[in-house]
């Protein structure tokens, strides 16, 4: 039976999940919305993959876990490796584009940039406070506009003489928007200027002091959108490269470091039908008064953190 490994990534907006074999194909590929329950939202994506995986000819023999919940989708899926994304982005896309030097990525409320040198990240920045540049910004505006956020690409395409939007914040973005529409300009003409308006964002705070250098590759969510894609293109002054996958390159990513490293554990979609609960327990016992997170599945104790001594430590099993 062939190896094959899985990779999840859990964010704020969206969770992804694939499985790929030791050639890194993609042999099932998912990405839905996260809805607030990250527990819940990797039930139901492996509920998708399941069914798409051919059990049998392939066996998944390690697991991967990215994104700000990692940590809690590592531990109920029993995964041999927890990373960063910044880590499994850079992962992915060298394994992919070894000759990457400048990687964009833009989510649903977070944004990020790594810079590579012979196929390794040696630095990157990630947005903190605004959300101008990410999909959420995106989104809200194209309801404010009463279009589907599929449809920017094709109305930015047929725009003539783009607005100029506000870039500096969402406050101020969203209020230099609706004055655009107030003064009569076409739907077209203030799409491709939100657009130009969340590069421009990206770049003065993710991209604030970083040099872009080509090949320049852009993934997330964000990525999917034309127009925002010829807007960095014109912007930056080179071709940009967005991946199909590239929505799941941090599971992508996830799934390569499960694959290169020694430790095997079998993986099994049992998982989406265990019961999860997380609770939180105050130490109490220094004056650190630390927040322990306690995670159970089926009712028994498999995972604590959250410690910063050993008066908060949790015996697990």
């Amino acid at each position: 039976m062939k190896k094959a490994y899985i990779g999840i990534d859990v964010g704020s907006i969206s969770t992804k999940g694939v499985i790929i074999d030791d050639a890194n194909n993609i042999l099932v590929g998912e990405y839905i919305w996260t809805e607030g329950d990250p527990i819940g939202a990797v039930k139901r994506l492996l509920s998708l993959m399941e069914p798409r995986f051919d059990k049998e000819n392939y066996k998944i023999v390690a697991t991967g876990t990215t994104g700000s919940a990692r940590r809690l989708i590592g531990t109920i899926t029993g995964a041999t490796v927890v990373k960063n994304e910044i880590t499994a982005h850079a992962i992915g896309t060298t394994a992919f584009y070894p000759e990457v030097r400048t990687i964009l990525e833009i989510g649903g409320q977070d944004s990020k940039i790594i810079l590579v040198e012979n196929g390794v990240a040696v630095d990157y920045a990630m947005n903190t406070l605004c959300a101008a540049g990410t999909g959420a910004f995106l989104s809200s505006q194209a309801r404010r506009l009463g279009i589907e956020v599929e449809e920017i690409g094709d109305y930015a395409a047929k725009s003539e003489h783009p607005v100029q939007i506000a870039a500096r914040c969402t406050v101020f973005a969203e209020s230099d928007l609706v004055h655009k529409i107030q003064t009569g300009h076409s739907k077209e003409d203030i799409i491709a200027g939100v657009c130009r308006a969340i590069v421009e964002n990206y770049l003065n705070n993710v991209g604030k002091g970083k040099r872009i250098v080509s090949p320049v590759v852009f993934q997330g969510g964000v990525s999917k959108n034309s127009g925002v894609v010829r807007a960095f293109e014109d912007v930056l002054g080179c071709d940009v490269i967005v991946d199909p996958n590239g929505h799941l390159m941090g599971a992508i990513g996830a799934a390569i470091l499960a694959r290169s490293n020694e430790k095997r554990a079998d993986f099994s979609f049992e998982v989406e039908h265990a019961e999860f609960k997380v609770r939180e327990a105050n130490c109490g016992k220094c004056p650190n008064n630390c927040e322990i997170l306690c995670v159970y599945k089926d009712g028994k104790l498999i995972d604590a953190w959250g410690n910063r001594c050993d008066n908060g430590a949790i015996s697990v099993g």
